[in-house]
Order: structure tokens, then C-alpha cells, then sequence
């Protein structure tokens, strides 16, 4: 792209910028873009959104990034770089890549314990010094083809990331047109287009490669090389701004996983409580619920296709949306939000999905049912149907539906989004909320009153177990129940006699 005499000048103003024309006027980075990092996170979204580096965050390869002293979640991103060529402004997607002058490595480095306070701008966890490395080569995008790229990162000499364009939700040219709309690209600008799944924390000793390549020609950026060190004895100032912060979410979301992250399971249902509510009816946790105020818990009107099989397990949740043509086109195909529910759904955890009650098409059908049962999930529960019913049905999953439908999803639903709030059944769900299943229906419980709930549904148990004895050996309800003071005491005297 550039001669050996550009290099050297661009190295002698700034050595930051050595493998660049010169200093970036903008950098602009895209937040998710890749699949793979979309499943990670949960949630895919429906257009590209962005955020802004500052260009002396810029660094070289072989550089070094310094962790600010009392902080613990730098984590590196390996991603494709472009630096645009001749200014673009409200340029088609058809004319885009002209624009782009170039490709390149780069290394989207952030903090995690400084994105409370403007998480999506990114401006203090993304644009510290040492943030962007990029390099060591550039490569002519006039030579390249942009959906047949690759970017690699190894960290230490493993390769912990490896992705390609072909994986992009949002590809190279469209992110050029997109920003051209708003304003206007200049050359030199670079922009950072995503990251795929493997992002994770870095520490001080770590050394991290980047590479930019193109498979089928060859061509190769090289490694990107940056190795963090500790920064300095300077604490950051509370009079002048808000101080690193982590809690468990930023830990998950900085390391990959709750598991790398090295933090307990994210669910509240422990053995012990998995055991009380398996043996507790649904009707009884109904009851209890409602003694405390809350009426509206149970998924109305779905059935199961295994009514002898209890379930019990943690809410992992999917939601469709009414079927409009053009929004099927770009969320219905591919690795959509419902393949990659059941890819992603954990061992012990049930699919719930919001399909607004509208049993005329298939919310899943038997490949999907294997894929969660080989994941080991919990259970399904769907308010809208269900295809293929009986080989669902064979599997040996627990599935509740509102019925079996023969269509294909895309009749009444689009696969929209995994991981957030829903409603299914007139209840609302949310991810983590634990769901428990009989003849009698579904149930919601808040976690915080899973435990409560399910002692007191057990007591409440061997409390009518008592009095349907004595019914059953001729006495009259009426003082019996409800228990009335002389049944209450004999009660109690009998179970501590045991």
C-alpha cells in the first residue's frame, strides 16, 4: 500500500504510527460484529453501533500496555483494521471498499473496571495509552477480498481467537457505507471492525500477537506484538472522576465466561434446593407464592409433552417477534437468535420462549430438542408450538408447548433475540429466574424466594398429607380444613412425638 520512504517519515514525526500513513484523524471501533462473539455475549443486535478511540491511543508492534495500578480486567480484542484511502462520505455499499486503502492488525485493548461510569462510549476503558496497537504491516485492500479475511490472536503462543469475515454480522463494506452516512471519513482514518469470540483478561508478562491475514492469497500482516507491564504507582484521583469499579458481571464479561472468570456457577439452584423442588408439586409452590402477593407467576397455557417427568431447572430465554418478511430476511437465516439459544443454552437450564401465545407455526422442532437435551438443559418451555411433536416428543427432554404445529418458523415468528426479559404464557421471565414444571403447569420463582418457597410448599405438604389421613379415616373437613386450634395443637404434638 505505502513505500519504505512513507514508513520512515510517518516513523520519524511519530513512532506510534510506524506502520501507519501518518496519524489517524479518527478512530472509530464497531462494538459487536462477529457471531461467535454475539453468542458469547447473548445478544446480537439488529444494526452496527459504534464508539471512538482517541488516535494517542495509537502504539506500534513490539510496543508495551501498562494495567493501571488497582485495576484487574485489561483484556485484549484481535481485530481487522481498515484505514480509509480517499474520503468517503454517503458512499453506497457497492463503492465502499474503494475507499479503503488499506488492512491491517490491530489489538482494541479495554478496561473493564472503567466502563461503569460510560460503558458504550468506552472513552476511559478504550482510549488509554498503548490502547490501539496496530501493524506491523499494512496490506493493499485494492489486492484483497473483503469476505475472505481472517484475523487471529495468539496469547503467550496459543491461539485463543480465530475468525473470519464470512462469521461478520455486519461485512467490511457496509460498515464504511454506514459511517459515510453520518460523516465524513478521511483518509488516514482507521476503523476497528469487531472482535470474535475469545476476547479474555490479560496480566502483566502477557504478550499478545495479532495477525491479519488473507488465506487464499497469502498475504499477511504479520504478527502485532504487545506485551503488558504494570503502570505506575499512581492511583487514580476521586476528586477529579469516578475510580475503577468490577463486580461479577464485568468479571464474566472481561474473561469470556463465569468459568474463566473463575466464579461459581450463575445459578441460584443448588443441589440441595434442586432436591426440595423436585419432590415439591407445583400446585403447593402456587400457593405459597400467592400467601406472599404474587399471583402472576405461572406460564398459562402450554402443556407438557412428558407429564410424568418433573422439571426443574434455571430460565436461559428467547424471544420471537411477529413475522414481517423483510425482518425475517435479515434475522430469520443463517445462525440466527434461536440456533444459537439452543447452542449456548448451559447443563441444567431451560429454554423459555416468548412467542406471544401463537401456536400457528413451530417455535422448535427435533434437531433443536436433541441439541438441548446433548447440552443438557434442564427442559423447553414454549407458549407457541411446536413442529415434528412426536419426534420432540422421543427425544426425552421436558418440553411444554401450546400445541403441535406442522409450519416452519417463519410463518407467524422471527427468531429476535436471546437473553433478555420476556414474557411467556402472560408471566413475565427472566434469564436466571428458576422454572419448575408438573402435570399441573409452569412456575416461575424469583430466586431470591426459591429456597423459602420450597420449604414452606414441603411443610404445607406434609401438613395436608396429615389432614388427608384423617379425612380418609372418617373425620369432617369442616375444623380439620383449614385446621382449627384443637387440630393444629394434635398436629403439632403428633409431629414432634416423630
Amino acid at each position: 500500500m505505502q513505500n519504505d520512504d512513507t514508513v520512515t517519515d510517518a516513523a520519524s514525526r511519530d513512532p506510534r504510527f510506524a506502520a501507519l500513513p501518518g496519524r489517524p484523524g479518527t478512530i472509530v471501533a464497531v462494538h459487536l460484529n462477529y457471531r461467535s462473539r454475539a453468542a458469547q455475549r447473548g445478544r446480537t443486535p439488529a444494526a452496527p453501533s459504534y464508539f471512538f478511540k482517541a488516535s494517542s491511543s495509537v502504539a506500534a508492534s513490539g510496543s508495551t500496555v501498562e494495567r493501571p495500578v488497582g485495576t484487574e480486567l485489561l483484556a485484549f480484542e484481535g481485530e481487522i483494521a481498515l484505514i480509509i484511502g480517499a474520503a468517503a462520505r454517503r458512499v453506497g455499499v457497492d463503492r465502499a471498499w474503494e475507499h479503503v486503502a488499506g488492512v491491517t492488525a490491530a489489538n482494541d485493548l479495554g478496561l473493564y473496571d472503567l466502563r461503569a461510569n460510560d460503558k458504550g462510549s468506552n472513552v476511559r476503558s478504550k482510549s488509554g495509552d498503548g490502547f490501539t496497537p496496530l501493524g506491523p504491516a499494512v496490506l493493499d485492500a485494492r489486492r484483497l477480498d473483503p469476505t475472505r479475511l481472517r484475523v487471529r490472536t495468539w496469547v503467550n503462543g496459543e491461539l485463543v481467537q480465530d475468525g473470519s469475515t464470512d462469521d461478520l454480522l455486519f461485512p467490511l463494506p457496509q460498515i464504511v457505507a454506514d459511517l459515510s452516512q453520518h460523516f465524513t471519513l478521511e483518509p488516514g482514518d482507521v476503523i476497528l471492525t469487531g472482535t470474535p469470540a475469545g476476547s479474555s483478561v490479560i496480566v502483566p508478562g502477557d504478550v499478545v500477537e495479532v495477525e491479519v491475514d488473507a488465506p487464499d492469497t497469502g498475504a499477511s500482516t504479520g504478527r502485532l506484538t504487545t506485551t503488558v507491564v504494570d503502570g505506575p504507582d499512581i492511583a487514580f484521583d476521586p476528586a477529579l472522576g469516578s475510580l475503577p469499579q468490577v463486580d461479577d458481571t464485568q468479571r464474566e464479561e472481561a474473561w469470556g465466561s463465569r468459568e474463566a472468570a473463575g466464579l461459581a456457577a450463575a445459578s441460584a439452584l443448588s443441589p440441595d434446593l434442586r432436591a426440595k423442588l423436585e419432590r415439591v408439586p407445583v400446585a403447593g409452590l402456587s400457593q405459597q407464592l400467592r400467601k406472599r402477593g404474587l399471583d402472576n407467576v405461572t406460564i398459562d397455557g402450554v402443556v407438557p409433552l412428558h407429564p410424568d417427568a418433573k422439571l426443574v431447572g434455571v430460565a436461559a430465554t428467547l424471544r420471537f417477534v411477529p413475522n414481517r418478511e423483510d425482518l425475517f430476511q435479515s434475522h430469520g437465516g443463517g445462525y440466527n437468535a434461536q440456533k444459537r439459544a439452543f447452542d449456548t443454552v448451559r447443563e441444567g437450564e431451560v429454554i423459555v420462549i416468548e412467542a406471544r401465545g401463537e401456536a400457528g407455526s413451530g417455535t422448535l422442532g427435533d434437531i433443536l430438542a436433541i441439541r438441548a437435551h446433548a447440552q443438557g438443559a434442564a427442559g423447553i418451555v414454549s407458549d407457541g408450538g411446536v413442529r415434528d411433536i412426536a419426534a420432540v416428543a422421543a427425544v426425552g427432554i421436558p418440553v411444554y408447548t401450546a400445541g403441535a404445529h406442522p409450519a416452519v418458523l417463519g410463518r407467524k415468528h422471527v427468531p429476535w433475540d436471546a437473553g433478555g426479559t420476556i414474557a411467556c404464557g402472560g408471566t413475565t421471565v427472566q434469564p436466571g429466574d428458576i422454572i419448575v414444571g408438573d402435570r399441573d403447569g409452569v412456575i416461575v420463582l424469583p430466586p431470591a424466594l426459591a429456597e423459602e418457597m420450597a420449604d414452606a410448599a414441603l411443610a404445607q405438604e406434609d401438613e395436608d398429607a396429615w389432614i388427608a389421613a384423617r379425612v380418609a379415616e372418617g373425620e369432617p373437613v369442616d375444623g380439620l380444613f383449614p385446621m382449627n386450634a384443637a387440630w393444629r395443637a394434635r398436629y403439632e404434638a403428633e409431629r414432634g412425638s416423630r
